[in-house]
């Protein structure tokens, strides 16, 4: 089976597809919404991609591919995030940090403390800013400890992240839905009629009514107008479950456009 996943190799999708699928072909892709698109577009099986960060919240770009894609969500993987900083140098070297912005993101108050003065870069991926890393002493990059050894750099500070508590949850994109397994997670993006009052209010009663938990409610603009928005919702229980397929038909009356993104088996935690 061949997997989608943003590469270089050493990042942390790297470790959430490993963890999901030990045994798969790794293709490394340089673009996040490409590897969202991956299954669509031919080249894999499945594709792995980061959804939304306990710190950082969610990924965008993942967010709106999902809008167009027509690959349901086939699993999750939590992701337990331990930054750490990696250079060529020593501490009293560094004068640049480099990392994608969710890395930096995690460490904004670290780097605010220790390194005030440091230049601070974005790269598409923890890993290639690892790479990056290697070529200049002066130059220290923010990932997993496994880039370090990939890369041949020293960790000098590992667990940087400002909150201990820090995990990825990273969706994966197939081209079946998983049948009920009594422990799974429907994923969905509702779009709604902006000047309708009391819409969201409504909708989301049709869950409460049912006893149906919600677990995650995300806005996301529509790209229509400012103040026009796209709603992200997850809710415990599988689209084939009796109470929640009624829930989803009445739900289709009360919403402009109701896509289902997927139904899942529930990841544990990491």
């Amino acid at each position: 089976m061949k997997l989608g996943l943003l590469g270089p190799e050493g990042t942390f999708s790297e470790m959430a597809a490993k963890k999901w699928s030990p045994k798969a072909e790794l293709i490394f892709m340089d673009d996040m919404e490409c590897v969202a698109r991956a299954v669509d577009d031919g080249p894999c099986d499945e594709s792995i991609v980061p959804i939304e960060n306990s710190l950082e919240g969610p990924v965008g770009v993942v967010m709106d591919a999902l809008l167009e894609i027509s690959s349901p969500i086939v699993g999750e993987e939590i992701v337990h995030v331990k930054q750490c900083l990696m250079s060529r140098g020593s501490l009293k070297d560094i004068k640049v940090i480099v990392s994608h912005p969710q890395g930096l993101g995690q460490c904004r108050h670290y780097i605010h403390e220790h390194f005030p003065n440091a230049e601070v870069r974005t790269t598409g991926s923890t890993s290639h800013a690892a790479r990056l890393a290697q070529e200049f002493p002066e130059m220290a990059a923010i990932g997993c400890s496994e880039s370090a050894h990939r890369y041949g750099l020293r960790v000098l500070r590992e667990g940087i992240q400002d909150y201990a508590a820090n995990y990825t949850r990273f969706i994966v994109l197939g081209k079946h839905e998983p049948p009920p397994t009594g422990h799974d997670k429907t994923s969905l993006a509702v779009y709604l009629d902006r000047d309708r009052p009391g819409a969201l209010y409504e909708f989301l009663g049709e869950f409460a009514r049912r006893s149906i938990n919600m677990t995650r409610i995300e806005s996301r603009p529509s790209k229509k107008l400012l103040g026009d928005y796209w709603f992200f919702i997850d809710v415990e229980g599988h689209q084939k479950d009796p109470e929640l397929r009624e829930a989803i038909s009445a739900l289709k009356d009360k919403s402009t456009t109701l896509k289902v993104l997927g139904s899942y088996p529930r990841a544990d935690k990491a």
